[in-house]
């Protein structure tokens, strides 16, 4: 089994390692590097057409890729502690939350990023305007977040779970942006100092 990673600030192979770490798996990775475009080389190309990380290949050549699919195939070899839920009302709740924030948050963040960062420009296709109408829709998703964790010490239960992860990446990598949430957004502060405080989140 090999992990195809890439460091901090990209989220995605991030979401990998905090889950790993909760679960005490060590992958065996090899770096792959966004700003020199290895993973638009014919090697990754190879591996992943999509030519993004994470990726995970296994022993006998099966490569999965999406950090969630990688983090569900890695919860059915190591199912404790459980991270996508035990009960069908558990695991619908987090799936529910999973995409709340791929949907609701992720998707405007990535569109400030494209279309307005300095890391991004030499890609095609950019529109500024485009990427900064997205700003409000970000401050508008984590204002629901922040609504959505005023009764709760975790997104989706009483337990922490993939929910909180997706969203930890999710926050740190809209600060990274430039388009992080507002400080007056209390319970979604205390939550992230609260899950930002887990050994696994330096992974």
């Amino acid at each position: 089994m090999l992990f195809y990673d890439s460091p901090n600030p990209a989220p995605n192979p991030r979401r990998v390692r905090i889950f790993a770490a909760e679960k005490g798996i060590a992958l065996p990775s090899r770096e792959v590097s966004i700003p020199a475009r290895q993973q638009k080389s014919p090697e990754f190309l190879a591996i992943n057409p999509r030519g993004q990380t994470p990726a995970l290949e296994l022993d006998d050549g099966t490569v999965i890729a999406e950090s969630v699919a990688i983090c569900r195939f890695l919860e059915a070899l190591h199912p404790d502690p459980p991270l996508f839920g035990c009960t069908p009302t558990e695991i619908g709740v987090i799936e529910m939350w999973n995409r709340r924030v791929e949907m609701i948050a992720m998707s405007p963040i990535g569109q400030v990023w494209v279309h307005t960062h300095r890391f991004t420009a030499a890609l095609p296709g950019r529109n500024a305007e485009w990427g900064e109408a997205n700003r409000p829709r970000v401050a508008e998703a984590f204002a629901f977040f922040d609504r959505s964790l005023e009764s709760g010490e975790f997104l989706a239960g009483d337990r922490f779970s993939m929910a909180d992860i997706l969203l930890l990446t999710t926050v740190d990598f809209a600060k990274f942006v430039g388009c992080g949430p507002a400080e007056d957004l209390l319970s979604l502060t205390r939550w992230h100092e609260s899950v930002s405080a887990r050994p696994s989140a330096t992974a």
